[in-house]
């Protein structure tokens, strides 16, 4: 018997009991063990975003120039796109619980690994493995996130975990103001000391995760039925004992086809041939967010010092990064209420028009209120950001999420957030060999801006109102079974439908 032929076929109501749950304590947990992760890359992003200065200088730091410090920026992002890449296609074979350990394990090390780093080449490895770490992590952790928690509040939750990168980046940025003191630590230990307090804080987070179950959907469609009814089982005391309220009976089941594995033809198949909307739509979304993210965030504490004369930026990035995350947090809800299409479309669009608005004006700056005006843009932005995330997860089917929530995080950041880093690097660099201005960078928040505006559009006429859904009807299990009854209004999903902003749809090769 191949690894992906069928083993069996079971009916199962795990999908209902699972969205049918109130909030608890124990989805505390699962948001603590898994979603703090990002805080982790927001340190990271950070550190190095602050720490230019640090690291230009050869007697303490490694002697980048601002291009190496893009080229830092981009072999991260690399890093993550392989990683990803790579981790999320294991995530759908063997589990989302074995690869969230096993990518935090890669990310910790990593990050002990750049703290050790004793010259540029050291640091540019470094750099890309603790990317490939924290790229696995988004594949397995947006996938694990959104089958543990209820339909009614995958939305804000997914958001506002994705925007709790914002949490570590003002961290990061405030940690970063004692340790580039020179009164306070030898600068020569103190960019060293801020990443190995990161792999600290990342073995905490290992011991938290421990205790998060593997996916019950990932183990039924697997041919572990009996594990994931045991896991429901155990869910369903937890959060009965937690809340004191008896939790309701479910009607809705579905039947499912099993197999060990998911062929990556049929995948791949998935994604392009009977989701052609949905893929459109997730690669625009990666593809603006990545290029905005990473262009202005990796060298902003560049800019600030390059051309405003800051010697202290940890200041300005903290003041910048609470403002993301608070978008995050109070637009998130949203996303639920309002609704995904027409969150993504106001974010998007907000965000680019005044990213466009500023580029035209940048002369005009002072670091406060650039900062400001960075604040007001990227309120709207995380929110809009931090819903990719939640768009790729939810919009294909189950046995295919991991690995697609990795494909469009792969693309889209090699396309926006590779390019990104170095055309700003490139950009700031010619300005001081020129004697230019702020104005000379102008060009990069133009290009954010198109694509931001581009991804807004795109998401008003594809996107997918997923809002209070449960997974197997946004996008139908490969493996599920076909019935007859199925189109005539038993409200299981069809093939893709002809209006992009359709709400549901089945994973049937008709097409």
């Amino acid at each position: 018997m191949s690894k992906g032929v069928e083993t069996g076929r079971i009916t199962t109501d795990i999908p209902a009991r699972l969205d049918r749950l109130p909030w608890s304590r124990w989805h505390w947990l699962v948001v603590i063990g898994l979603g703090t992760v990002w805080i982790l890359d927001g340190l990271e992003v950070t550190i190095v975003g602050s720490m230019s200065d640090a690291l230009a200088d050869p007697k303490t730091g490694l002697g980048l120039s601002s291009y190496d410090i893009g080229v830092a920026g981009a072999v991260y992002v690399a890093g993550a796109c392989i990683g990803a890449l790579f981790f999320g296609q294991l995530t759908d074979r063997f589990g989302r619980k074995k690869l969230f350990l096993i990518t935090l394990a890669v990310y910790t090390t990593a990050t002990v690994l750049t703290a050790f780093s004793m010259n540029p080449t050291w640091y540019f490895i470094a750099r890309f493995f603790t990317g490939a770490g924290i790229g696995g992590e988004y594949a397995a952790i947006n996938s694990a996130i959104d089958e543990l928690i209820p339909a009614k509040y995958r939305g804000r939750v997914d958001v506002s975990i994705n925007g709790s990168f914002w949490v570590g980046a003002a961290g990061g940025a405030l940690l970063t103001i004692p340790l580039l003191d020179p009164t306070v630590i030898d600068q020569a230990w103190g960019w060293r000391l801020a990443f190995g307090l990161g792999a600290i804080l990342a073995v905490g987070i290992l011991l938290v995760r421990r205790n998060v179950p593997e996916s019950p959907r990932w183990l039924f469609i697997h041919g572990r039925e009996d594990e994931g009814e045991a896991i429901v089982r155990d869910i369903e005391k937890t959060v009965s004992d937690e809340t004191g309220k008896r939790l309701p009976s479910v009607s809705e089941s579905i039947t499912i086809r099993q197999r060990k594995t998911i062929s990556i033809p049929l995948i791949a198949k998935t994604v392009f041939t009977l989701y052609p909307r949905r893929t459109v739509l997730c690669f625009s979304l990666f593809v603006g967010q990545a290029f905005l993210y990473n262009a202005f965030f990796f060298t902003y504490g560049d800019t600030l010092t390059t051309f405003m004369g800051v010697g202290q930026v940890g200041y300005y990035i903290a003041v910048f990064a609470v403002s993301n995350f608070l978008g995050a947090l109070i637009l998130g809800p949203m996303f639920d209420s309002i609704g995904r299409v027409k969150m993504l479309t106001i974010t998007y669009c907000g965000s680019g028009l005044l990213l466009g608005i500023t580029g035209l004006t940048l002369d005009s700056y002072t670091a406060v209120t650039l900062t400001l005006m960075g604040c007001i843009i990227f309120f709207l932005a995380s929110a809009g950001a931090s819903a990719a995330y939640l768009t790729a997860s939810e919009v294909f089917p189950m046995e295919t999420r991991a690995l697609c929530i990795a494909f469009f995080y792969a693309i889209g950041t090699a396309a926006g957030g590779i390019a990104g880093p170095l055309l700003f690097g490139k950009l700031i660099d010619d300005a001081t060999k020129g004697g230019e201005g702020i104005s000379a960078i102008a060009l990069g928040y133009y290009i954010g801006a198109f694509l931001m505006i581009a991804g807004g559009i795109v998401a008003a006429f594809l996107g997918v109102k997923a809002e209070g859904r449960s997974l197997e009807s946004i996008a139908r299990p490969l493996t599920a079974e076909d019935s007859d009854h199925d189109d005539a209004g038993s409200g299981t999903p069809r093939a893709e439908a002809e209006v992009g902003s359709e709400t549901a749809t089945r994973a049937r090769p008709t097409r």
